[in-house]
C-alpha cells in the first residue's frame, strides 16, 4: 500500500505550513499572553479554506478529504496549538455533526456560513461532574408539546462564546430506554436563545488563545425540530 501523499496534498501542506510561519506565528505568544482569541487569523484561516474542509460544495465546503483535512490541521498545530484548536473544534465538533446527521433544512441553514469562516459553532458534550463520559451526561431535555426545555450546564466547549458563535450542539439526557440506559439526544441551540447563556473561560494552562466556554441551561427552550436528525438515541 502507498501511503505518499498526493500533490495536491503536498501543495496544501506547503501552503497552509507557510500561512502558519507568516500569519499566526509572529502573533501566537502574544495571543496566549493575553489569552486572546483572534478574529484576524481567523478570517483568514477562512481564507484559506481551512473551514468545512470535508464538506461538499454543496453547502459551501471545499469537498476534500479527511486526509488533507489532517494535513493542515497538523501544519496549524505546528506553529501553534490554539489556532489548531480553533481549526479541529469548527470542523470536527461544530461543523461534522451537522453536516452528517443533520436534516437537509439545518444543512442549508447553518453549513454555508460556517464554512465561509463567518460564524462558528459549539459541541456541548463534556460537563462539571462528568467530564467527557456522554453515558454520565446530566444536562436534561424534556419534551413538552412543542418544545424542548432544557436545563444543566456543559464546560470546556470550544469556539461557544466568539463573537462570531451561532449556537451549540447540546448532549442531554432526553429520557430512559427500555434497558435502563439514558437516552441521549443532540439539540441545536441558538446563541441568543432566552435561558442559555455562554460564558467565556480564562486561567487555562493551555490553549489560551482558543475560545473555551462554559454552558449554561435555565428552563431554555427550543422547538423539538432542533433535534439534530439521527442523532437521537445515540447512547
Amino acid at each position: 500500500m502507498d501511503y505518499s501523499l498526493s500533490m495536491e496534498q503536498e501543495i496544501l501542506r506547503n501552503s497552509v505550513r507557510d500561512f502558519a510561519e507568516k500569519e499566526i506565528k509572529p502573533v501566537a505568544r502574544d495571543l496566549d499572553e493575553k489569552e486572546e482569541f483572534s478574529y484576524d487569523t481567523m478570517r483568514k484561516m477562512a481564507e484559506l479554506g481551512l473551514f468545512g474542509m470535508f464538506v461538499s460544495e454543496k453547502y459551501g465546503g471545499q469537498g476534500m478529504d479527511y486526509v488533507s483535512y489532517i494535513i493542515a490541521t497538523e501544519e496549524i498545530a505546528r506553529v501553534d496549538g490554539s489556532h489548531a484548536a480553533t481549526v479541529a473544534a469548527a470542523n470536527s465538533l461544530g461543523i461534522g455533526p451537522l453536516y452528517y446527521f443533520g436534516n437537509e433544512e439545518q444543512k442549508q441553514k447553518y453549513l454555508p456560513k460556517l464554512c465561509a469562516g463567518e460564524t462558528m459553532w459549539g459541541f456541548g458534550l463534556t460537563e462539571p461532574n462528568a467530564g467527557s463520559d456522554a453515558g454520565n451526561s446530566k444536562t436534561s431535555a424534556v419534551l413538552e408539546g412543542d418544545e424542548w426545555i432544557i436545563n444543566g450546564s456543559k464546560i470546556f466547549i470550544t469556539n461557544a462564546s466568539t463573537e462570531i458563535t451561532a449556537g451549540v450542539t447540546a448532549l442531554s439526557r432526553s429520557g430512559t430506554r427500555e434497558d435502563g440506559r439514558p437516552e441521549l439526544s443532540c439539540i441545536l441551540i441558538e446563541q441568543g436563545t432566552p435561558g442559555y447563556e455562554a460564558r467565556e473561560m480564562h486561567g487555562k494552562m493551555m490553549w489560551r488563545a482558543s475560545n473555551t466556554s462554559e454552558l449554561y441551561f435555565d428552563d431554555c427552550r427550543v422547538p423539538k425540530e432542533t433535534i439534530a436528525g439521527s442523532l437521537r438515541r445515540i447512547y
